[in-house]
């Protein structure tokens, strides 16, 4: 794995895979070396936040995980982009078949393990992260400005302020930090669409 792919990775999984799979199991390890995997911007800050964060208790991270992206009652921060997008929330709207069209276009598929939208956050780094694989900057660059840049501060924000768990709240802060180092870094320009969420 290239090593600019291995931030995007690790947060991908973190946001889409629930606590017990295997793409989890060992992610607490990794946890300590956030602030060594990209050259940030501000690593004290990151060394800050990952300082004594740990992974929930079982019981507690299953929990977190499915009211903050399974809906588990009403969601306070949907990690789904068409959800922010589109003017009725809808799961399906109008830019989720975009980003599904660009997936196509770069000969991406998921059998994602929730059925669920594509345009998922952590699903959305995952996607990411295999394309900075693939050494394809360009396309890379797309899936941050068109698909995931619009909507993506509005989620981290909410995900942030949510009371449910501390770990994903600090996890979103990192993730957005890490976005807006990008944005600066590679001169990112995304569009600023109305948000309906």
């Amino acid at each position: 794995m290239t090593s600019v792919a291995v931030l995007p990775r690790l947060l991908g999984a973190l946001f889409y895979y629930s606590p017990g799979t295997p793409e989890i199991d060992n992610v607490g390890v990794e946890l300590g070396r956030l602030p060594d995997l990209y050259p940030w911007v501000d690593k004290h800050a990151l060394t800050v936040l990952c300082a004594q964060w740990v992974l929930p208790a079982a019981d507690d991270f299953n929990y977190q995980f499915s009211v903050l992206f399974e809906g588990q009652g009403e969601m306070s921060a949907p990690p789904w982009g068409s959800v922010y997008l589109d003017q009725k929330n809808l799961l399906m709207g109008d830019s989720l078949a975009r980003y599904r069209t660009f997936l196509r276009q770069q000969g991406l598929s998921f059998s994602g393990q929730h059925n669920e939208p594509e345009d998922q956050f952590g699903l959305m780094l995952l996607a990411l992260a295999w394309l900075l694989e693939q050494d394809n900057n360009g396309a890379a660059k797309v899936l941050l400005e068109q698909h995931l840049l619009p909507w993506s501060g509005r989620y981290l924000t909410l995900l942030a302020a949510n009371t449910v768990s501390d770990f994903y709240a600090r996890l979103a802060r990192i993730a957005d930090i890490w976005l807006q180092d990008l944005r600066q870094r590679y001169d990112l320009h995304s569009t600023a669409p109305r948000l309906y969420f």
